[in-house]
């Protein structure tokens, strides 16, 4: 058998996983595994401009294909950069590969030069890690890593390589087989679990489902769709939940929570039976846990058993796979219709339009996206960093399923747009991609510019661009007397910036340049960005202020209406 480097061993392994792109940025410690990067070229890599850009393309790739990111930096600042990304996953599920470099096993535990404990560091925001000591177990890390990231509940794991691993010598045995004692997710609902949980639903005059982002990952839509149908079941989705129901579907009402629909937070918090699938009754879906719809009976279908009973106590618990258990669900359910409950939720979206653009002078980033989605016809990803225009890209652009929403929901990662964009692009090349940017997020992440030249990615940006820290002025108007503080900020002229970077970049000021600039980006070849100068006092609505419950959801006063 013949002997491989641990870099040769690490990228073979990668190979057979079926891994074809690696984000990644050199640094001294993993130079052999650059230098050992031509002789696999079947193995793309993008050279970001700064690691956590690396981790959100990884992210961003993961969640446009369903497939494992693969992210890579080197020791010290470069895998300390990653904690941000890697972060960002680990709360939204996703299924990263997270590789660094550390200093020379000789110099581990030395404070030599660039070394961090990495593995310490991401302890409690991965799945797992690995600190590689040998180049004969790195087959096995990888092996196990990939397994443990993409399967239960998916998540982000790390494999730390010192320097002098990559470079010696092993004999190369890829492991077929692999059992991991201690970690069996469960798949399937425990079948008394199932027939109490049918039985609550059939006897169930006004039940809901509230879809979550594991209806996504588990490719369960069809399955959701059919439950849904068989025992005309209203459907509502949190955040990270969109598009995993068909928005156009009649049992769909939109998403719930802190900027939801009005009467979808008021049809959650009405139900007397709520079925959450693949979601975590997380605060910023559910408002202030105390005061959540105390009559509602909770059957909570999670592939993660510690999500269940952590935030709601729960009447029927299932630990199992949403694609899975639903139809085992389905197979209980009887067949039934609510008129009254359906009708009601109907009543109360025609009277609350929480989706209703008004008619303006003002340049309204609701304008906008509504205008980008009937352009569009509703196919493109969409891709947003974290505020205001997050919101709106989550409102009033109307998906038509799983994956067309790529979003920082958990952690709320500003900056995530652009390599999060980038990372989509790379996964799905035939795919029209659009960032949606907050003018500050966009800053925070904006070096990725020069990738989407490096790599000639199409992808479209749009810069809401209102001068603030959009959502944090909003708080500040709202609850704290208009006392603006530290929110107002300083721009670059991003078409000059784009020019730097030889991309094609509009200016658009007026809602008559709406529809030109959008046909113009879609029609260019190649990237492009589009500085949108929106009304700089917009604010989100509806809102649950923060700590108040779904009953106490607030919409746009008059006065803004008006303006």
């Amino acid at each position: 058998m013949a002997k491989m480097t641990g870099a040769q061993i690490l990228l073979e392994c990668l190979q057979r996983e079926g891994v074809d792109t690696i984000f990644g940025y050199p640094g001294g410690v993993v130079l052999p595994l650059y230098d050992t990067l031509p002789e696999f070229p079947d193995l793309r890599h993008v050279l970001v401009r700064h690691e956590q850009g690396a981790a959100h393309m990884a992210d961003g790739y993961a969640r446009a294909t369903g497939r494992m990111g693969v992210c890579l930096g080197t020791s010290g600042p470069g895998a300390t950069n990653l904690v941000t990304g890697i972060c960002t996953a680990f709360m939204d599920s996703t299924p990263v590969l997270a590789i660094t470099g550390n200093v020379a096993r000789t110099l581990l535990g030395k404070d030599g030069f660039q070394e961090a404990d990495i593995t310490g560091i991401t302890q409690p925001i991965t799945k797992h890690n690995y600190l590689v000591m040998r180049a004969e177990n790195i087959a096995m890390a990888v092996r196990e890593a990939v397994h443990i990231a993409t399967t239960g509940r998916p998540g982000p794991v790390l494999i730390d390589i010192p320097k002098d691993v990559f470079q010696e010598e092993a004999e190369f045995e890829w492991p077929e087989r692999l059992s991991l004692r201690g970690y069996k997710p469960t798949t399937k609902g425990h079948p008394g679990m199932v027939r109490r949980a049918a039985e609550l639903i059939n006897q169930a005059e006004r039940p809901i489902i509230i879809s979550g982002h594991g209806t996504i990952w588990g490719n369960a839509t069809d399955e959701l769709v059919s439950l849904a149908e068989k025992a005309d079941i209203p459907v509502i989705t949190t955040f990270l939940g969109i598009g995993g129901f068909p928005e156009a579907h009649p049992l769909s009402y939109g998403w719930l929570g802190m900027h939801g629909m009005y009467y979808a937070n008021m049809a959650a918090d009405s139900a007397d039976v709520v079925i959450g699938v693949g979601m975590r009754f997380d605060d910023r879906a559910m408002g202030r846990f105390s005061d959540f719809n105390p009559n509602a009976k909770i059957i909570h279908i999670d592939i993660d058993p510690a999500e269940i009973g952590k935030n709601f106590s729960t009447a029927v618990p299932i630990v199992g796979d949403v694609k899975h258990v639903l139809p085992q669900l389905f197979e209980k359910v009887e067949e039934r219709r609510h008129p009254d409950w359906t009708g009601w939720i109907d009543r109360m979206r025609e009277e609350h339009p929480s989706l209703h653009v008004r008619e303006s002078r003002r340049l309204l980033p609701q304008y906008i996206v509504r205008t980008l989605c009937e352009e569009t016809d509703g196919e493109a990803t969409i891709v947003t960093g974290v505020g205001q225009h997050q919101m709106w890209a989550g409102q009033h652009y109307f998906y038509k399923r799983a994956r067309q929403l790529v979003s920082s929901g958990g952690l709320g990662t500003m900056g995530f747009e652009l390599p999060g964009a980038i990372g989509a692009q790379v996964g799905t090349p035939d795919a029209e991609v659009w960032a949606i940017c907050g003018d500050a997020g966009f800053q925070m992440t904006m070096e990725e510019l020069a990738v989407l030249v490096d790599e000639q990615l199409p992808v479209k940006i749009a810069i809401f661009n209102n001068g603030y820290l959009g959502m944090v002025r909003q708080w500040q108007q709202l609850f704290y007397d208009r006392n603006f503080v530290s929110v107002a900020v300083t721009q670059p002229d991003f078409v000059k910036l784009a020019d730097a970077y030889g991309i094609r970049a509009l200016r658009v000021e007026t809602k008559a340049e709406v529809i030109p600039a959008i046909r113009e980006a879609r029609e260019h070849p190649g990237p492009i960005l589009i500085d949108f100068q929106i009304d700089q006092e917009e604010n989100v609505w509806p809102m649950v202020p923060a700590g108040a419950a779904l009953s106490e959801t607030i919409e746009a006063p008059a006065e803004e209406l008006a303006r």
